[in-house]
């Protein structure tokens, strides 16, 4: 509790007059009027003691609170966003968000997006497809509706769509509740090429024509590739007229910097295990004791049982007589 006391000294600083004074990259995407007076008391105890233990910084506690507000986070996720920090990754997409919507919608839909995106729940390993990971999302969707955020339901996998006597593909189809509108994602493994963005403009283009309805809002591009030159992703932007964003995904999490020195890498640990093998001398085998023989015990003589001689009559029989 006196930790609780000396982290909010003056609760009033959480109160929604305050979220003016941050940038849009810190705000959360939904009205302020929605917010309680003040985020302290609407949060649980023990979601209190993860934030003060994790977050120094007051205007990133801040906006996590906020997030578990918004999506109903349990501890153990808020732990994990807070592990994987979301609050960095939060609306850092590359995209043409800007050029092509109005100013507060396009800062909302920009937030929707992250990069990189955490894929630490899949057990990919190196070498694998695109079908694969693919796949392996699928398997893992709950985890993976968590890390795309708030508001996206799934529609499909291999979404079909048929264009004059062609027939395409969408590798996953979303739409998102909260914007209403269609998200089309793209999945490459290997670096971003800019042909990738030619691609994604044309399925946008007959999302738009065959599935969106009247009251929809455009539909949204997403190319979730493993490396990307940020230079290159906005040139292949530049003259797209769908919204597109491009973004990185990770399988494992990289160690920060302060930790690489500290742990040994998996070269050094094999060569320790291998060093300590040819130190230790060979194992003998011990030979088996040698064993008794037995000697067989010489047999006793068996008892000779007496003859039993007929008794002698003392008198005489009556011929004799």
């Amino acid at each position: 509790m006196l930790a609780f006391y000396r982290a909010y000294v003056n609760p009033a600083d959480l109160s929604p007059q305050a979220m003016e004074k941050l940038s849009v990259a810190e705000k959360m995407p939904q009205p302020a009027a929605q917010l309680p007076d003040s985020l302290i008391w609407s949060i649980p105890w023990f979601h209190q003691i993860v934030l003060m233990e994790k977050i120094k910084d007051r205007t990133v506690r801040l906006w996590y609170m906020q997030q578990t507000l918004a999506n109903g986070w349990s501890r153990n996720i808020l732990l994990a966003m807070i592990q994987s920090e979301a609050h960095a990754r939060q609306g850092q997409a590359i995209t043409n968000f800007e050029r092509l919507f109005p100013s507060p919608q396009s800062d909302l839909v920009q937030q929707t997006l992250k990069d990189p995106y955490i894929f630490d729940f899949l057990t990919l390993q190196e070498p694998f497809h695109e079908r694969e990971l693919e796949t392996n999302l699928l398997h893992q969707l709950e985890h993976f509706l968590l890390e795309l955020g708030q508001g996206f339901a799934f529609v499909g996998r291999q979404y079909y769509l048929k264009v004059g006597d062609r027939e395409f593909y969408i590798d996953l189809l979303f739409y998102h509740l909260k914007l209403r509108c269609f998200v089309v994602i793209d999945l490459k493994k290997g670096e971003f090429k800019p042909e990738y963005a030619g691609k994604m403009n044309f399925y946008l283009s007959v999302v738009d024509d065959q599935l969106q309805h009247e009251a929809d809002a455009p539909s949204i591009g997403l190319i979730l590739c493993q490396d990307r030159n940020h230079i290159v992703a906005e040139y292949a932007l530049r003259g797209v007229n769908k919204p597109i964003g491009i973004s990185e995904y990770e399988l494992t999490r990289a160690l920060p910097v302060k930790f690489r020195s500290a742990l040994p890498t998996v070269e050094e640990i094999e060569a320790e295990l291998a060093d300590s093998a040819s130190d230790q001398p060979p194992e003998q085998t011990a030979l088996p004791a040698p064993t008794k023989r037995k000697t067989a015990k010489p047999s006793k003589p068996a008892k000779k049982t007496p003859k039993t001689q007929p008794k002698k009559s003392r008198g005489r029989s009556r011929e004799e007589k």
